[in-house]
């Protein structure tokens, strides 16, 4: 009984409802650790490194540019953090004062169940690449790709199941070997590359690079991360005050993408490869380096899709709120792992992700608008009668979803179409609702 009991205890039950006052607990650095642990992935090198190699950047140009977007859109995801830590509730729950019960169950939620799950998939799929490549260079055997694919994505949605503190455990203890593996690339970059990868070839340029193409990196960063804010609040509700929750984020987020800007800049100035799991490896022989490398890539990939997981699940269940937050987190792992043993989605990733991001973004937009600059941070008790209430929408934020939309597609994409649509509506948007009722 006491087995059961525990086992029941371990798994995270909560689901819509607001979290008891008892278990928000969790200090800011529990959150900058969870944060520090998920930021440097594959996916996550890839707009620093391209900054470099297409965009025409030195090293600490590409570095500051897509830094500080990358700021600018964290500080959005910790503000749209606090109704998760003010009132103990989900991200996607909460954001049915903003769009309507409707609306975020039927437009909001499947999104971001469709990007975690899309972004779940194609880590896995991109994390195994690396991982295959780098076992063959170790032992000589070709695996097949599913043999590392299938189990590790199981293994990622476990933790997801097992909820917030299987999470904050897991990427707590994964930190040190995380560090490790990223101190061992620069070193390797810096040191074993015959003066090729040494320090001082990186000063060449200083901040060498245009402008333009500084300003259109910084807003690809923004881009890829502001779409975090209809998230923030999943992590945040077990927090102990607001002012925890919003500074862990920030921080954790923003030390994080640095040390991922300066690691992928460096593997695209001084190799031209996006991906520094596999520049690293190539520029030694050594077994411990390349086995260091390797469990680098497995853990950061790990860490980021319990994190696609876990939120995406709560995603789900905003819509199919009939569901347990257990059932509907097997059920994104279910369709997780088919995913994940179809490597052909990378192939099509960037017109995948273009049509995310045409449909995301203006909800990000308007999300942010809505909550600092309408609501001004607060959920009145208006505001809070949406969230139990069986049919509303708000139908201004909708019309400004689709005009987002149409505008993105239309807008040419060295524009950065998502940057421009998300300025627009986020200053439009308050003009529109002014003096507007809904609900």
């Amino acid at each position: 009984m006491r087995t059961t009991a525990s086992r029941k205890e371990m798994i995270e039950t909560f689901g819509l409802e607001s979290v008891p006052k008892e278990k928000q607990s969790t200090p800011w650095y529990r959150f900058a650790f969870i944060q520090f642990s998920i930021a440097a992935n594959a996916g996550n090198f890839i707009v620093p490194a391209l900054s470099v190699i297409d965009g025409g950047l030195s090293f600490w140009s590409g570095v500051l540019a897509t830094s500080l977007g990358a700021l600018v859109g964290f500080l959005f995801v910790s503000y749209l953090s606090l109704p998760g830590s003010r009132l103990g509730i989900p991200a996607q729950y909460a954001i049915r004062t903003i769009l309507g019960v409707q609306g975020a169950r039927y437009l909001s939620s499947p999104i971001r169940s469709l990007t975690s799950l899309y972004w779940f998939s194609v880590q896995t799929i991109g994390g195994t690449y690396v991982i295959q490549q780098l076992f063959i260079r170790l032992t000589g055997y070709d695996l097949p790709f599913l043999i590392f694919s299938i189990p590790l994505s199981i293994l990622m949605v476990t933790l997801a199941i097992i909820g917030f503190d299987a999470v904050k455990q897991a990427t707590t203890y994964f930190l040190p070997f995380l560090l490790l593996g990223e101190l061992t690339i620069l070193y390797i970059y810096f040191t074993t590359n015959n003066g090729q990868g040494s320090w001082e070839k990186l000063q060449q340029g200083a901040l060498d690079g245009s402008l333009s193409n500084m300003f259109f990196y910084a807003s690809l960063a923004f881009v890829q991360y502001v779409s975090g804010v209809s998230a923030a609040a999943d992590m945040t509700r077990y927090s102990k005050t607001p002012v925890h929750g919003f500074w862990g984020l920030f921080i954790g987020n923003g030390a994080g993408f640095l040390l991922t800007a300066l690691i992928g800049c460096s593997s695209a100035y001084l190799f031209r490869d996006i991906n520094p799991y596999v520049s690293a490896s190539e520029q030694t022989s050594s077994p411990i380096f390349i086995t260091i490398i390797t469990l680098t890539a497995v853990i950061s990939m790990i860490s980021i899709n319990i994190s696609n997981a876990y939120t995406g699940g709560y995603s789900l269940l905003n819509t199919f709120s009939r569901l347990t937050r257990v059932q509907s987190a097997f059920v994104f792992g279910f369709l997780g792992v088919l995913l994940s043993g179809f490597p052909a989605l990378v192939n099509e990733a960037e017109s995948y992700i273009s049509l995310l991001g045409g449909l995301i973004i203006p909800i990000s937009a308007i999300l942010c608008s809505d909550y600092l600059i309408v609501k001004r941070r607060h959920l009145n008790k208006q505001a809070l009668a949406q969230l139990t209430k069986t049919s509303s929408i708000n139908p201004w934020a909708m019309i400004m979803i689709i005009f987002g939309c149409i505008l993105y597609f239309l807008l040419p994409g060295q524009w950065s179409p998502g940057f421009i649509t998300f300025i627009v509506l986020m200053v439009s948007y308050p003009f529109i609702i002014r003096d507007k009722t809904w609900g």
